[in-house]
């Protein structure tokens, strides 16, 4: 268990102004929408603009790994770290049970198995609803198939043979045998479309938590000497952030509308969450520092760890690095792969310095 420190230059009485700390959060909350927009609509208007074009789907799996990159490091040296230091605090750590027992760890392990939960069972019912209608078809298609077509094709085989046709009947055989290998692709590439706009939304879900807790606890700071630095470093966050998220949106292939809600909704988490937290304080005085602010942050920063670790490292790097058969075929692009995750997570942990 980690010791019980106190920090007293991050709360110096000298830094708390409600009237300055006010002004950058009202500047805040544009200068994050904004940026936001930007990093979420980036990707996704280059894969519309670009889509159909040679190079398309190798441009769109490196973002994804950069975007990959930049969740992992989010998770691990974001938002862990504040997680674990929330619940570390004296006016926590000193009382039970949060002294006895590692809550964050605890918490992280528990959004990484509700991650793999949820994701288990929406693949089973994505498979179970394509077994009921899709497939169902195509087996009665085999079907009928089977019924009446050996007896069509005992009487053509009978015409041919007299007229030394038999190679006809191969090519014929060969023809079927192709379409039935053609639809099955085109499940195939159904199911996986669905598993990435499964992943997306799942995705989305996990950086919505994390969002909302960085706009309510920058809401109800009244320290401008964290809010001014916290105000550029979360920018250049939210552009990083939304880059990850607009790849796998963009690879998913969302409708138009259903594309732009999941856009907009990512980029007003965070300044909704500034203004949720200014409210909350100018109601009731919550401090930001109190006890049960820090837990509360604590734990729902370890669960979005949780659920944004999972989802980085099985659904978009392990999926991107193992299974793609684009990546497994061209040595080059899994190498400017793999650089772009690295990319990804270096840019990330270097913003860890001032936020």
């Amino acid at each position: 268990m980690a010791l019980c420190v106190a920090d007293a230059g991050g709360r110096s009485s000298s830094c708390r102004d409600g009237k300055a700390a006010a002004t950058l959060k009202l500047i805040s909350i544009f200068v994050i929408f904004f940026t936001s927009v930007v990093g979420i609509s980036l990707p996704v208007f280059l894969a519309r603009l670009f889509q159909g074009k040679p190079a398309y789907d190798k441009a769109v799996l490196i973002i994804k790994c950069f975007a990959a990159g930049v969740i992992l490091s989010t998770s691990l040296v974001h938002v862990l770290p504040d997680a674990f230091d929330a619940l570390s605090d004296c006016q926590v750590a000193s009382r039970h049970p949060w002294k006895d027992f590692p809550f964050s760890g605890l918490i992280t392990l528990i959004g990484a198995l509700t991650a793999l939960f949820v994701d288990l069972t929406a693949t089973s019912h994505v498979e179970n609803h394509g077994h009921g209608h899709g497939h169902g078809e195509i087996t009665e298609k085999k079907r009928k198939k089977s019924e009446y077509t050996p007896i069509g094709l005992s009487e053509e085989l009978g015409k041919k043979m007299e007229e030394g046709g038999a190679a006809a009947v191969e090519s014929k055989c060969l023809s079927s045998s192709g379409d039935g290998d053609l639809s099955t692709e085109a499940e195939a590439e159904e199911l996986v479309k669905l598993k990435q706009r499964l992943v997306s939304q799942v995705l989305e879900i996990g950086i919505i938590f994390h969002s909302v807790i960085i706009g309510v606890t920058l809401g109800m700071s009244q320290n401008k000497c964290t809010i001014r630095p916290l105000v550029a470093a979360l920018s250049f966050h939210q552009i990083f952030e939304g880059m990850g998220l607009g790849g796998c949106i963009a690879q998913a292939g969302f409708s138009l509308g259903t594309t732009a809600y999941m856009c907009f909704m990512f980029a007003v988490t965070t300044p909704m969450g500034i203004v949720l937290g200014m409210i909350v304080f100018s109601v009731t005085g919550y401090d930001d520092s109190s006890p049960n602010a820090l837990i509360m942050e604590g734990l729902l920063g370890s669960l979005s760890s949780g659920i944004l670790i999972y989802m980085a490292l099985v659904d978009l790097i392990a999926l991107d690095f193992f299974h793609n058969k684009l990546m497994s075929s061209h040595a080059f692009l899994k190498k400017a792969s793999f650089i772009a995750l690295v990319l990804g997570s270096t840019s990330m942990s270097i913003l860890a310095l001032w936020a």
